[in-house]
């Protein structure tokens, strides 16, 4: 019992073997710790968290700001306080924040394993999962955007203006989110099209320089492609470049789409037409998620185990009417 304890309270005196040995067994029994009350309950829980965890996995980029962003303004709207934690590869991440008082955790971008899962709730920390790149573990709760329907819009834009050869940086072939998109953006293509509809894949990895080889990769397999849709505005960034490497012009040679409307969107010159999806308040609303789980405990409160932010098309100057044949 002591060592399970210590495993619960982040302690670093247990070895990594008996760490695993524990949460392991938490998983399998789904153990969940118990409140206690009265004087019998540690003095260290007796004082309400004035605390919340935000969990992600890196610091860089509009996206990462705009999130913590939300998260932070949230926090302070509740009257807590709000630790960062970065979850490197090979890092214990979970006894890290199970050492600090926190009234729940916010994981942006970073998959816990089922055990580490297993292990915050035996902790008695409720979790929310901001974009989760793989399936959620049974029961988390989670918030994203709706990436299909970003696809869609997307692809109905394109279309619309007369493409027929279309190009897709996505990318990573396992993060769920992107799969969505690309799968949405294929789906309106094929049902506006229908066979005459030719929609090239390649996967840039979320970044710019990867993104930038998979659009010469993309034109070197169907030199047809008249526009091309990133799964993200840092992926667009590299089509932007590959093109002006290949002395094509956006949008008159190729039309170019991008997805999130970060501030580089605004910024590159022809200023891009993206798929905005509200960033900032996806860690505002998972905040709001983490005080409604918190609440449970205690309460009638049924917190909803997924929520999705709608995404919407903004349209500037990097997408035109395709070139005639």
């Amino acid at each position: 019992m002591p060592t399970v304890s210590k495993v619960l309270r982040g302690g670093t005196d247990v070895s990594a073997e008996t760490r695993a040995r524990v949460m392991q067994a938490v998983q399998s029994v789904g153990y969940t710790r118990k409140s206690i009350a009265g004087p019998e309950r540690p003095i260290e829980d007796r004082v309400p968290a004035s605390v919340i965890d935000l969990v992600v996995t890196h610091f860089e980029g509009s996206w990462a700001n705009l999130t913590l962003a939300g998260v932070g303004r949230a926090a302070t709207a509740a009257g807590l306080d709000l630790v960062v934690t970065l979850a490197e590869p090979g890092t214990d991440w979970v006894a890290r924040v199970l050492r600090r008082r926190s009234m729940g955790v916010v994981v942006a971008l970073v998959d816990p394993t089922s055990h580490e899962f297993a292990t915050l709730t035996a902790a008695g920390l409720p979790v929310v999962l901001i974009e989760s790149q793989g399936r959620p573990p049974r029961g988390a709760a989670s918030i994203g955007v709706a990436n299909w329907d970003g696809g869609r819009l997307a692809a109905e834009h394109l279309v619309g203006l007369g493409h027929r050869h279309l190009g897709v940086i996505a990318g990573h072939r396992s993060h769920i989110y992107s799969r969505a998109r690309v799968d949405g953006f294929r789906a309106a293509a094929e049902a506006a099209l229908g066979t005459a509809a030719s929609v090239t894949v390649r996967h840039g990895a979320w970044d710019p320089d990867r993104s930038a080889e998979a659009t010469h990769q993309l034109l070197d397999v169907d030199p047809a492609i008249s526009a091309i849709f990133a799964c993200s505005d840092p992926m667009a960034l590299g089509v932007y470049a590959a093109l002006a490497d290949r002395g094509l012009r956006i949008p008159e040679d190729v039309s170019v789409i991008g997805f999130d409307d970060l501030p580089e969107a605004h910024w590159i010159s022809p200023a891009m037409t993206t798929v905005r999806q509200p960033t900032a308040a996806l860690g505002t609303e998972a905040v709001r998620m983490l005080l409604e789980l918190a609440r449970a405990e205690d309460t009638s409160v049924h917190p909803r185990a997924r929520m999705e932010l709608a995404t919407e098309l903004v349209v500037r100057a990097s997408t035109a009417a395709a070139r005639s044949e």
